[in-house]
């Protein structure tokens, strides 16, 4: 193969070399500023080539897996792009997890090396003790027990490879029940479908764009929204390492921001600001707010596409695959939707005996798989097989299909209420009670009873300065009663000051369930 210095764009992605052409081509354009020091596109290249070095010196081979525990930082991007290029599969892992669960997919993932983030130290010394397998270990920004210093270690040089293999990456389910599982594909999807068009709003077209990092890059939409395919377009990326919803507009500002990803939580806490710090940011440059990851109550959208302009994309996927796409004109036609399939994504809603369902109808969500670069969980052949049906496998989720292919979501199979034998929609509920000024943000849920199965329960976080009162209590049960079936409406509310979430702002609501069926699961 040609040098490495002289790759196409079209050859080096091939091998995970993009930010070598980039680097090449315009060695000077920033490719990070972080509050942990900036890179250059050349400087991002030349340590990912030294980290390639350091880990081959030191054993590692194409196929091996590679563990990053590591908060938003320049390192955390070396070590991505060195798997990359260097044949590894990486897996990012949660860094808010404790030192067992750390323990556990290090070992799962049969990681030989371990990079690990000296702001974590504790939790990643005590994880890696037990684990002989990660003989390599590097240490980021400090010391960790039994590490090398990351910098120290890497190797002097800082040439492109000659032989650059591509690497991938293999995430862990969030664990909802059980053991966290890898999505582990042995083979890489073709190009197409929803990455396709999510890549091409990443096209260089020879300005300086910028791309915000708003979530952890540990979590799969950032890592491939946030990171992968600006830095794969030449984009320049402004990481946060911790989201805050003033710094998020001021640094839009700041830096010209064009594109970014956000969840629906951050539109709710953006939304919440007092006029005067909304109107005193300029917004103007951007151009791509692409969102996911849970469903956005309708009038947030709407009041977001109102702010930002029509610039707001939504997207339907997990880490195991799928896809769905929409607009901000598309949605603003079909409110509430997810969007239609990706092209070349078959999307199927089926009834609890497997039968396709007429469009209209409420049922599973199923996607037809890839032929090429399924996933399957990790050393899990029956999570693997019990996840599909024939060629099609289900993330779990509960919706519909309009007439026009469009895609509306209910809620997730884990998460329905079945109250009388009848099936209520969590979602649903949550998305009137947010619309009420005093709520901040809800969590629904069913819990026992004897009579029913089971009744809705609606959990409630309040807004700044509203103080709990049983007279608002009722307020609120009769504020959804209004606007919903009253089937569906909650029986009561409880209040809680902070409700518990995943890292990417969704709500944890089955650790919310879990509060009310403690006392039933140990009379069982």
């Amino acid at each position: 193969m040609a040098g490495a210095g002289e790759l196409t764009r079209d050859e080096a992605r091939t091998v995970g070399m993009l930010v070598a052409v980039t680097a090449r081509e315009d060695p000077e354009r920033l490719a990070l500023i972080s509050p942990h020091g900036d890179r250059t596109f050349s400087e991002l290249n030349a340590n990912a080539n030294r980290l390639v070095r350091t880990l081959r010196a030191r054993g590692l081979e194409p196929g091996d897996a590679v563990a990053l525990i590591c908060s938003n930082r320049p390192e955390f991007v070396e070590a991505h792009q060195a798997a990359a290029r260097g044949g590894f599969r990486m897996t990012c892992i949660n860094w808010h997890l404790q030192h067992d669960e750390i323990a556990y997919i290090v070992e799962n993932c049969e990681a030989r090396a371990v990079i690990g983030d000296a702001r974590f130290a504790d939790q990643i010394g005590a994880a890696c003790k037990e684990i002989p397998g990660a003989s390599v270990r590097l240490a980021v920004a400090g010391q960790i027990e039994g590490f090398e210093d990351y910098a120290a270690a890497l190797d002097a040089d800082g040439s492109d490879p000659s032989d650059p293999v591509l690497g991938g990456t293999m995430l862990y389910t969030s664990g909802t029940t059980g053991r966290p599982k890898g999505v582990y594909r042995r083979r890489a999807p073709a190009v197409g479908g929803l990455g396709l068009q999510i890549a091409q709003v990443f096209k260089p077209d020879g300005a300086v764009e910028r791309s915000l990092c708003t979530g952890p890059l540990y979590h799969a939409a950032p890592l491939a929204f946030s990171l992968a395919m600006p830095l794969n377009a030449g984009v320049g990326i402004v990481m946060m390492d911790g989201w805050d919803e003033v710094e998020t507009l001021r640094l839009i500002e700041q830096h010209k921001v064009s594109n970014s990803h956000m969840v629906a939580t951050m539109f709710q806490r953006l939304l919440a600001l007092p006029e005067e710090i909304r109107g005193k940011y300029d917004l103007s440059s951007l151009q791509f707010v692409l969102h996911g990851a849970a469903p956005t109550p309708v009038h947030v959208k709407k009041a977001i596409i109102d702010w930002f302009g029509p610039v707001v994309y939504e997207y339907y996927a997990a880490t195991e695959g799928g896809g769905c796409f929409i607009d901000s004109e598309e949605w603003l036609r079909k409110p509430g939707s997810v969007g239609q399939p990706s092209p070349g994504q078959v999307l199927q809603v089926r009834d609890d005996s497997g039968t396709e369902v007429p469009r209209g109808t409420t049922g599973t969500v199923y996607f037809k798989a890839p032929d090429v670069g399924r996933f399957e969980y990790f050393k899990d052949e029956k999570k693997t097989s019990s996840a599909y049906s024939g060629d099609f496998f289900t993330l779990g989720d509960h919706g519909y299909m309009d007439e026009d292919d469009y895609v509306f979501l209910t809620g997730r199979t884990s998460e329905l209420i079945i109250s009388g034998g009848v099936n209520i929609y969590p979602a649903e509920v949550d998305a009137i009670l947010i619309m009420h000024d005093a709520v901040a943000d809800a969590a629904t849920v069913g819990i026992p009873n004897e009579d029913w199965g089971e009744e809705v329960r609606a959990v409630v976080q309040l807004a700044d300065g509203v103080e709990p009162t049983e007279a608002l209590k009722d307020e609120l049960v009769q504020f959804v009663r209004e606007r919903l079936a009253h089937y569906k409406c909650p029986r009561a509310v409880d209040f809680d000051p902070e409700l518990p979430r995943h890292e990417t702002g969704k709500i944890y609501r089955r650790l919310v369930r879990d509060r009310y069926w403690a006392d039933r699961q140990k009379k069982i």
